[in-house]
């Protein structure tokens, strides 16, 4: 194997001779289109895919992606066959993608972070990057997420002009977080600081496996600090660490005019913190059913895990400096843990308090907190005694629309008064008459018009039960409207037995086009000529005629029509059904019966 990351004793091999009689293989990444010449290689296999680094400004983090290569490199890659003899190479795809392929890979500034850009140019004095002339410009978003973020450490200010800190850390030569934290940090801890920036800066000194390393920067930091030779440790990165970390203190030490103290281990996530406050995270164990150690929200709002178990997971707060930004949540490559009282201490400026009113779905009910939060992180939640009652009333008008106006203590009569305006506001003589629209739909958009002035003393779905609700319903009405509607949309009608029963509205409020009807007995009906009629006279009523037994037997709306035509064969059946009971040959002149009066 031949990579980048790969121990120098490792990589030392892969330019090694072949042992006699056997072929050696180098799968290699593209450190292979270096100038780097192994010696012997006559064929080349190319898979015609990349591994590369793209800056996401949405996070603020780099995203490594498979990608396919350019044909510069493609034909890059197949010149290792032919460096020192004659050779083959084999590409893995096809001729027409071979045509399709980019004739050479993106510009870095295309893909890369420019924080250290905007901070150059801030320096010149440019605000707009289009004063300048460039090869290629440096994209809008990465370059607005990158003075953002100077911004944030100070950098700049707030019409994008440069600080005397941002002139301090432009001096520094180094990324404008990693200035940042040196030039932040105390007196005691500049030493401390110094490393870290130096691991941050060069290649990372710990080799393993992908999945494998240990994810904790204090191991690194106790390596370069001390004469730590724990496994897996590359001793010539370890002192390129150390050298950069002595040129970090000289450099520091002409800016600041202080002697670097040597600073505690223990101040590390302090000190990251101040390098990367975006990427404070905190640990998301017991904030959700399901959700276990080892997965975090950063400050950013972007969530974060580790690919295997770690130690570090047991911590509450971390401060990430390095992980892919992935595509659901990022993995944590290097960590350090991050302790609440020095966050709150460190960040004392930047804590937004709050206080946080609303509806929680899992409990059915408004919540009301006092918050602390940093950017998107909870840091502090404590239960508020007094909240503004009109902020509970909202929330729970929240909750009623999330779950439906179902969850409001309906009953017969309430869905029968709706029904019954619905009914009258769709009379074309009615139309002008100032009804309000009273449908599910219309109540659930105008929730803060007719319910909330009810919710007082109401933080929860079964507080609803307490509702009056035909009464809160009907108090839309004038007492102009509510006198028009029983005389347009009675609840009873008197059918000639002397009985007052009930009309039906809902039905016909759910089903276009169908009338308000009355259930009855037919016994109870005999001598009625025409179809009663309501809605001042505009609608006929559905008649529901039963049998003794109150099963329907006939429904119509035309009832002379019955009379004449259909009760032959009904009283047939009903004859013959029921016979004891009395079925008129006349049902004109026929007296109508309330009770189940027998033939005689």
């Amino acid at each position: 194997p031949l990579y980048g990351d790969l121990a120098q004793a490792e990589q030392d091999r892969a330019f090694e001779p072949a042992p006699s009689g056997l072929r050696k293989v180098v799968l290699a990444t593209n450190i292979a289109e270096t100038s780097l010449t192994i010696e012997g290689v006559r064929a080349v296999v190319d898979s015609g895919l990349e591994r590369r680094a793209r800056f996401d400004p949405v996070s603020g983090m780099s995203r490594l992606e498979t990608l396919r290569i350019s044909r510069a490199s493609a034909e890059q890659r197949a010149g290792r066959a032919g460096r020192l003899a004659p050779g083959i190479c084999v590409r893995l795809w096809s001729e027409t993608m071979q045509r399709s392929l980019a004739p050479h890979a993106p510009a870095e500034i295309l893909e890369a972070d420019l924080a250290p850009l905007a901070l150059e140019l801030a320096g010149w004095n440019v605000v707009d990057p289009g004063e300048l002339r460039w090869l290629d410009p440096p994209p809008t978003a990465p370059l607005a997420q990158a003075r953002d973020l100077l911004t944030r450490l100070g950098a700049l200010d707030s019409a994008g002009r440069i600080t005397a800190h941002g002139r301090a850390m432009l001096g520094l030569r180094m990324h404008p977080r990693l200035a940042h934290m040196l030039l932040r940090a105390s007196a005691g801890q500049l030493g401390l600081a110094c490393d870290l920036a130096a691991l941050l800066a060069e290649r990372d000194i710990l080799r393993a496996r992908p999945g494998e390393r240990d994810s904790d920067l204090r191991t690194r930091l106790e390596s370069v600090r001390g004469d730590s030779h724990a496994a897996g440790i590359d001793a010539g990165a370890r002192q390129r660490v150390r050298r950069a970390a002595a040129q970090y203190r000289r450099l520091i030490s002409e800016v600041r005019a202080e002697s670097p103290g040597r600073g505690d281990a223990s101040d590390a996530g302090e000190l990251l913190a101040l390098a990367y406050p975006d990427r404070i995270a905190r640990s998301r164990a017991g904030e959700e059913p399901g959700e276990g150690t080892g997965r975090y929200l950063l400050a950013n709002g972007r969530g974060a895990r580790f690919s295997g178990p770690d130690a570090l997971a047991r911590s509450e707060f971390l401060v990430i400096p390095e992980l892919d930004a992935g595509e659901r949540e990022a993995r944590i490559f290097l960590a350090v843990p991050l302790s609440r009282a020095a966050l709150l201490e460190t960040f004392a400026a930047d804590l937004i308090e709050a206080e946080d009113v609303r509806w929680d779905s899992r409990s059915r009910a408004v919540l009301a907190e006092r918050t602390v939060r940093l950017g998107s992180l909870l840091i502090e939640r404590r239960a508020l005694r007094r909240p503004d009652p009109e902020r509970v009333s909202a929330a729970l008008l929240a909750g009623v629309r999330e779950l439906s106006l179902s969850v409001l203590p309906w009953d017969r009569e309430a869905r029968e008064w709706q029904a019954r305006v619905q009914f009258v506001r769709a009379l074309p003589a009615e139309r002008n008459a100032g009804w309000p629209d009273v449908s599910d739909a219309a109540l659930l958009a105008q929730l803060e018009e007719w319910l909330a002035p009810h919710l007082a003393g109401m933080a929860r779905i079964d507080h609803l039960a307490r509702l009056d609700l035909r009464k809160i319903l009907e108090d839309r009405l004038d007492w102009k409207l509510r006198r028009r509607l029983e005389e347009l949309a009675p609840t009873h009608l008197a059918v000639p037995s002397g009985s007052r029963v009930r009309v039906e509205y809902a039905d016909a409020a759910n089903a276009e086009g169908v009338a308000p009807s009355l259930s009855v007995r037919l016994q109870e009906v005999f001598g009625w000529r025409e179809t009663p009629r309501i809605g001042g006279g505009a609608v006929a009523v559905l008649l529901k005629l039963l049998s003794p037994a109150h099963r329907p037997v006939q429904v119509t709306r035309d009832l002379a029509s019955f009379w004449r035509s259909g009760y032959v064969e009904v009283r047939k059946e009903l004859k013959g059904r029921y016979p004891r009971h009395h079925w008129p040959e006349d049902p004109w002149t026929a007296q109508a019966v309330r009770g189940a009066r027998r033939r005689t």
